[in-house]
């Protein structure tokens, strides 16, 4: 059986038990405790906690899902997998445990000819919370299932919560005994390898408060509305009904193994370690697959890193199966063959996804190679020094810092017959997940809070008005000073407020949010953000200008319309830059994010090179053509599948929901879902002038403009620079170009004069600092302050000079100068001088430190320096009395 099958069964079965079929949410959570969408349940926390009313009374879907808490597990075991396909069925306040026990059961040994899953009933046991008497007689009643294969178990196996105040309860999870062979008898409370589980019921029915950790909480009484939540593991169950080891072997993994197996000629199955390589690269291709489809970028931070992290492990994995070559075109385009029956946008996004999966690859075998400079310098310190490990903090700087491995620092170090101070290392390592753990609670503390918006959310909608109307009659539903419901703020505080109905933008899709005002009886507010804090709900931070606003006053909110203007100005030439783009790119330059404000607009897009002036120039005069023939601005709302049918273009990572608003500008030309404000024609745009080009990571580049009233006064900034240039240069604006490109030529030439002649002249101090040399126990010591010179190398160059000048005797020369306004010292010795144990290298390192810095070197010349310059003199006698002390 297929997985992509085993999904539609499951699929078919709950829609057929009037479930409402939701598809998958995107990866990418809006809950800012979570980076991925970490589980089933996670598109569905607004509703399980009533926050948001759910929008149907039962429910079931598929869910993407990525979580890299463990890793390191990948590959190890039969289970463990980053991305995995969490099958989940929902109640909200309808059905409860009975439903659930009899759905699962139903599903799981009905017959696959009559579309079950065919599970045979003598092979499922299941688990429930200890103190949980309804559910075990449930089994019983419902499924037949005898008591010894009923277990109980306590709260850190089948008791679930969020881990924060709020809605918890008893679970009940189904197993499947896969044989002696795969370990003892005695059911899943002694060994949960052979027995595998596959579908967890959540009862959520309580209401908790003080959690004090996973198994330690108040239980305060039942929740009003029973919810049922549960999760069966997609690759668990194709695992079991295709009849191999492990989720790695199924038909949406297995070619990315095989292929792998094929490009190292290596065997799967024939070397464990080998194996598990095998298995972490068809994992990771996999999960950097679906998390580049869903929009995340390869980057050093956030959810960035992580896809950086899976895709680069997979390069290491490669590596150590011996293939150093590329290999991402042809992993890649197995697993979106693999995955492309139940995920069809994969073949249709694929010339985005590879152009930064490629580039990614690439980039880090580049990194790798300079990874290996770097490390091949820290084996030949640790020789010189006489240790026998590179120092942990070098092989962090290396992980962290240049993504290369610590498995490939070891690996390097020991062939040079070196260990790594690991102890340090995972010191250090440590440290970061103890920032990170903290960052991340953070996180968590805020969406804890969004349960404060609860009562205002369950009484309806936001109502957006600001489409048409810049003022809108409406009323305060609630005020929230410092995260806390009050009944009115003051003068002089700053506070959230809710509206029943708002014409002020909350900041989405790029455009920043509105400014204005919101007025009542007796009172003023300033609108300084206007947001989303759950779905539906419109929040305006406010500061109380005048008088006292409270709950339930009439409101009336006022768009600020200059500022309206000039950024609907912005958003819809961010559109008409698209659409430039694509005209001179072709499709395959598609946004990857932007940002709208009055005057100004940022548009990221993927593209692997930087965009020649002529390129540029062609972008921005299509752009402005457009605005010319004052293009209609049409906007309509239809579904989503209506909008994909029409040809819209989707921002990737955007959350959309069925019914979607499309904007077209010039019909067809520019068709985008967005939720913005917009201008009512192209005309009223005003001007375009791209300012900046720029890269801003692998395969993505940045373009950032001028709009309307800013990119006339800017360009009209210019021309007066232009005039005044003309002016002073005697030159016509049409020759300006040449004047400046030959005076920058005689300057250079200038320069490069005026350096001789410096050189020159230092090169005749040569003979008079080599007379000032003196004896220090038997050494010629030239230790002398030079004044100021124009660089580090020119005063490299004189101290060159005069060591040449000391002949063959055992001499010293120790120089310092201004350079640039910061005292300098280079040190440099004789051959004799060295072999009576005189190291330029302890001198330099020495004098920086008079100097208030660092330096040091080889020893035969070295530098150093610091901030205080009237330590030189200081400087140059510790100098003499280190070579006093040193050879006496």
């Amino acid at each position: 059986m297929k997985t992509a099958d085993i999904a539609q069964r499951y699929l078919d079965y709950f829609q057929k038990n009037d479930h409402t079929i939701v598809p998958s949410a995107s990866l990418v959570t809006d809950d800012p405790s979570l980076l991925f969408t970490v589980a089933g349940m996670v598109p569905f926390i607004p509703y399980l906690t009533g926050v948001v009313p759910a929008p149907y009374p039962r429910a079931a879907d598929v869910q993407k899902c990525i979580r890299t808490n463990d890793i390191e597990e990948v590959g190890h075991t039969a289970r463990h997998g980053t991305f995995f396909q969490m099958l989940g069925n929902w109640s909200f306040g309808d059905y409860f445990k009975e439903g659930a026990i009899g759905y699962a059961w139903e599903l799981l040994t009905a017959p696959e000819a009559d579309g079950g899953l065919g599970f045979a009933e003598r092979d499922l046991w299941v688990t429930v919370y200890e103190d949980d008497d309804e559910a075990a007689a449930l089994w019983r009643k419902i499924a037949g299932i005898p008591a010894e294969r009923i277990q109980r178990l306590g709260r850190d196996d089948n008791y679930w919560s969020t881990g924060q105040p709020g809605p918890a309860g008893p679970c009940s999870e189904i197993y499947v005994d896969r044989g002696p062979a795969y370990g003892p008898d005695g059911g899943p409370a002694v060994d949960d390898t052979r027995y595998t589980e596959i579908w967890n019921l959540v009862f959520m029915q309580y209401a908790i408060t003080n959690v004090r950790s996973k198994t330690e909480f108040d239980i305060v009484g039942e929740l009003p509305n029973k919810n049922i939540d549960t999760g069966m593991g997609l690759e668990r169950v194709a695992f079991l009904k295709q009849g191999v080891e492990n989720m790695y072997e199924i038909d949406q993994v297995r070619p990315v193994l095989d292929r792998a197996s094929a490009l190292s000629g290596r065997r799967y199955g024939a070397d464990h370690e080998d194996d598990v390589r095998f298995r972490v690269i068809a994992d990771h291709v996999r999960s950097s697959l679906m998390l580049l489809s869903d929009g995340v970028t390869p980057s050093n931070e956030g959810r960035g890193y992580i896809l950086r992290r899976l895709m680069r492990r997979t390069v290491r994995a490669m590596r150590l199966l011996g293939v150093d070559a590329p290999t991402f075109p042809e992993l890649f385009t197995a697993s979106r063959d693999a995955m492309g029956t139940a995920y069809p946008e994969l073949a249709s996004d694929y010339a985005r996804i590879s152009a930064y999966a490629y580039a990614e690859e690439e980039t880090f075998l580049r990194t790798l190679a300079s990874g290996s400079t770097i490390l091949d310098m820290a084996v030949d310190k640790a020789k010189q020094k006489g240790s026998s490990a590179i120092a942990g903090s070098e092989a962090f700087l290396l992980h962290d810092t240049y993504g290369f491995p610590i498995d490939l620092t070891l690996e390097v170090a020991q062939e040079a017959g070196l260990s790594v101070d690991r102890a340090a290392f995972d010191t250090l390592m440590n440290e970061q997940r103890v920032r990170a753990k903290a960052d991340a609670k953070s996180r968590k503390r805020q969406i804890a809070d969004h349960s404060v918006y609860r009562e205002f959310r369950a009484l309806g909608e936001t109502q957006f008005t600001g489409y048409t109307d810049l003022e809108t009659e409406s009323r305060v539903l609630g005020i929230l000073v410092d995260g806390v419901s009050v009944p009115r703020a003051s003068e002089g505080q700053v506070a959230e407020v809710i509206l029943a109905e708002t014409s002020l933008y909350a900041e989405s899709g790029g455009q920043v949010a509105d400014r204005g005002v919101i007025v009542g009886p007796g009172y003023e507010l300033d609108v300084i953000d206007v947001q989303r804090p759950v779905a539906g709900l419109v929040s305006h931070t406010v500061e109380v200008t005048r008088g006292e606003v409270g709950v339930d006053s009439p409101a009336t909110a006022v768009v600020d319309a200059v500022n309206r203007r000039a950024a609907r100005q912005a958003h819809s030439a961010t559109h008409l830059v698209h659409a430039a783009l694509r005209d001179t790119l072709g499709r395959s330059a598609t946004q990857a994010g932007s940002l709208n404000r009055p005057g100004y607009l940022r548009f990221d897009f993927t593209w692997g090179q930087s965009l020649s002036p002529a390129t540029r120039s062609e972008i921005e005069e299509i752009a402005n053509n457009a605005v010319r023939e004052n293009l209609a601005v049409e906007t309509r709302t239809l579904t989503l599948d209506e909008a994909k049918a029409a040809g819209a273009t989707a921002l990737f990572g955007e959350k959309y929901g069925d019914v979607v608003r499309m904007v077209d500008i010039g019909g067809p030309w520019s068709r985008e879902l967005c939720g913005g404000t917009h201008v009512e024609s192209s005309a009223e745009v005003g001007l375009i002038s791209l300012v900046g080009e720029s890269s801003v990571g692998a395969s993505n580049r940045r373009i950032e403009s001028l709009v309307g009233a800013d990119a006339f006064r800017d360009l009209a900034a210019e021309r007066a620079i232009v005039s005044q240039l003309t002016t002073t240069l005697k030159t016509p604006r049409e020759n300006l170009t040449e004047r400046i490109a030959e005076l920058a030529a005689s300057l250079k030439t200038a320069e490069k004069r005026i350096a001789a002649f410096e050189a020159r002249a230092l090169q005749e101090r040569v003979p008079a600092l080599a007379k000032e040399a003196s004896d220090v126990s038997g050494i010629a010591v030239v230790a002398q302050q030079v004044g100021a010179v124009g660089s580090q190398d020119d005063l490299r160059q004189l101290v060159i000079g005069v060591r040449e000048r000391l002949g063959g005797a055992a001499g010293v020369v120790a120089l310092g100068a201004d350079v640039g306004g910061r005292p300098v010292v280079i040190v440099g010795t004789t051959e004799q001088a060295r072999s009576r144990g005189v190291k330029a290298g302890v001198l330099a390192k020495l004098a920086a430190a008079t100097l208030g810095g660092g330096g040091g070197g080889r020893d035969d010349i070295a530098q150093g320096g610091g901030a205080d310059m009237s330590a030189l003199p200081a400087a140059m006698v510790a100098v003499r009395d280190e070579i006093g002390a040193s050879v006496a």
